[in-house]
């Protein structure tokens, strides 16, 4: 009797614990903050517009054919000043190669986003306005900053969440395994 208390019990051990990680196995990975996030499959980008700095409509459809890094982000948000130095710098070393566009979600646009780049002297760095967050909700961001990848043909290639040294050996090397040998 005894023995068979023990198997019972070993059992229902067994049961629990392959049951729990079965729990764990159904709920979605730990974002890795800053981490790039390769895409399990390449989807197409949301249908959204927004504007340049000086007001013109812009949308990514409109860079199709180049290598995009979309960023999401916004003055208020802390995480993203620590990330827009490295942006700029990416958008340096990369040039033709990789377009960056750096969607700003403040609701102020232009009148908060401008003195803001020129402060930090990020003045060259290609900014995009979206104050009414349109981009936003149609990539379903959980937060700022975010960033998407874009390859030439309109597919979402892969995610970063959370601030990212964008110019560090390391990322400009997973993203040079994702990009075009010769850019078009």
């Amino acid at each position: 009797m005894r023995l068979c208390r023990t198997i019972v019990a070993a059992l229902v051990l067994a049961a629990s614990v392959t049951g729990s990680a079965a729990l764990r196995a159904d709920e979605p990975e730990k974002v890795k903050l800053g981490e790039f996030i390769p895409a399990a499959s390449p989807q197409p980008v949301p249908e959204m517009s927004f504007t340049d700095a000086t007001g013109n409509p812009a949308t990514v459809a409109d860079f199709k054919g180049k290598f995009v890094l979309l960023n999401l982000w916004a003055t208020w948000c802390q995480p993203c000043l620590k990330e827009m130095p490295s942006l700029a710098a990416l958008q340096d070393r990369l040039g033709p190669a990789l377009t960056v566009m750096a969607v700003s979600e403040d609701r102020g646009g232009a009148e908060v986003v401008k003195p803001f780049l020129a402060k930090l002297g990020l003045d060259k760095l290609t900014v995009y306005l979206d104050p009414k967050s349109t981009a936003i909700h149609a990539f379903a961001a959980r937060g700022l900053p975010t960033s998407f990848l874009i390859d030439g043909s309109g597919q979402v290639v892969g995610k970063v969440e959370g601030s990212a040294d964008w110019d560090s050996d390391a990322m400009r090397a997973t993203l040079a395994k994702l990009m075009p040998a010769n850019p078009g």
